[in-house]
């Protein structure tokens, strides 16, 4: 059976948004044998990225037929090499090839052609993120397009209940000023991986709710206290909705019955898992940062504090979520569940530029000493 050729051009809202639309809603994100969340994305399919400094959306046709799409996005981040300390990096996300028509190299295609766009706009190393037992994912990024393995973050997902979190009468909470946030997170955290120079507009942005400091009480935090920590909240449901497929009877059994035996007996305060099988939201808690003896339980406190927020001001907030570096010890004080996080998530590199292939080497063999900025606008 004979096919035309392949088209790939760029998104064209007025008479792809439909199309797409239809199309991402056949499409599941996660291996089709296990759980995996269907994507709303609210009549934006361009929602994602639309948040970034420079963005773009591929569409690949196939005798007419929308066969799949990939999104790009670029920004200057902190990344440690020589002779400075900057780069510009490009983002791959949201690749989708229609099952009908996968291993044809259709997937490979829209890759190659997203990075000749990163190469037009001067982009030093493009990457992207999947999960490590991603057998085809990583098959086509690290076996045919030549991408290292860089990173193997930790994401962590808490659900969020009806129940409040006690918070310690001993810390002191604090809502910063974006000013202030700004400014501390330039002097702590700009030698993180991957800090974004551009803070300021992710912080000013309409999706990010806020920055929160915690310190013991009784201390003054403007005069340095003696431990501390801090964390800002991106609204991920405002951009896009998930809902959870595919998964067992039994899960469904339990998620209702939790749901019902929280009801009937509140006294007992059992956890429930909250209804993932309609769509909802998610909080994500970014730019984690703690210093002195007693940051970690700060840290923790803090994550209370947004799951109440949560639970109090969003109606379809069901999760938060945070992403911390693999060897980041905040990940030990931070609020999840087992069952539903994710222990190694996976980060590829490759470089775009022949000066900077010399560099990759010591970008994905060098054992990662210094925190790692995973920027909301990528989630």
């Amino acid at each position: 059976m004979g096919y035309g050729e392949l088209i790939i051009r760029s998104y064209d809202a007025q008479n792809d948004r439909g199309r797409v639309e239809d199309f991402e809603r056949r499409c599941e994100v996660g291996p089709a044998k296990r759980v995996f969340l269907f994507t709303d994305t609210l009549g934006d399919p361009m929602c994602r990225i639309r948040n970034s400094p420079i963005y773009k959306m591929l569409v690949a046709e196939l005798d007419s037929q929308l066969v799949g799409v990939i999104q790009g996005s670029i920004k200057l981040v902190t990344v440690h090499k020589p002779p400075n300390d900057l780069a510009k990096v490009g983002y791959i996300l949201g690749l989708r090839v229609a099952p009908l028509y996968r291993r044809r190299r259709i997937g490979l295609s829209l890759v190659i052609k997203l990075e000749e766009w990163f190469i037009a706009n001067d982009v030093d190393y493009g990457y992207m993120a999947t999960e490590k037992d991603n057998e085809a994912s990583v098959k086509l990024f690290v076996d045919k397009l030549g991408y290292a393995k860089f990173q193997t973050p930790t994401i962590l997902v808490n659900p969020v209940g009806h129940r409040r979190f006690r918070i310690s009468p001993n810390v002191e909470l604090a809502k910063l000023k974006i000013e202030e946030a700004e400014s501390i997170y330039r002097k702590f955290m700009s030698s993180a991986q991957f800090f974004p120079i551009d803070i300021g507009n992710i912080l000013r942005n309409k999706l990010s709710l806020g920055t929160w400091a915690a310190y013991p009480r009784g201390e003054s935090w403007g005069e340095v206290p003696s431990s501390w920590a801090m964390l800002s909240v991106w609204n991920s449901g405002e951009l896009f909705k998930l809902r959870l497929g595919n998964a067992p009877f039994s899960c469904l059994m339990y998620t209702k019955g939790s749901r019902f035996i929280q009801k009937l007996l509140p006294c007992f305060k059992l956890p429930g898992i909250p209804d993932f099988f309609h769509p909802f939201g998610f909080y994500f808690i970014y730019g984690v940062y703690g210093k002195g003896p007693l940051s970690g339980k700060l840290v923790r406190t803090l994550c209370r504090f947004v799951h109440n927020m949560a639970s109090s001001k969003s109606k379809d907030c069901k999760v938060i979520v945070t992403e911390v570096g693999g060897s980041d010890t905040s990940r030990l004080h931070i609020p999840h569940w087992k069952l539903l996080s994710c222990p190694e998530d996976l980060w590829c590199i490759k470089a775009l530029k022949n000066e900077e292939r010399e560099n990759l080497h010591e970008l994905t063999k060098t054992p990662p000493s210094r925190a790692l900025f995973v920027d909301p606008r990528d989630v």
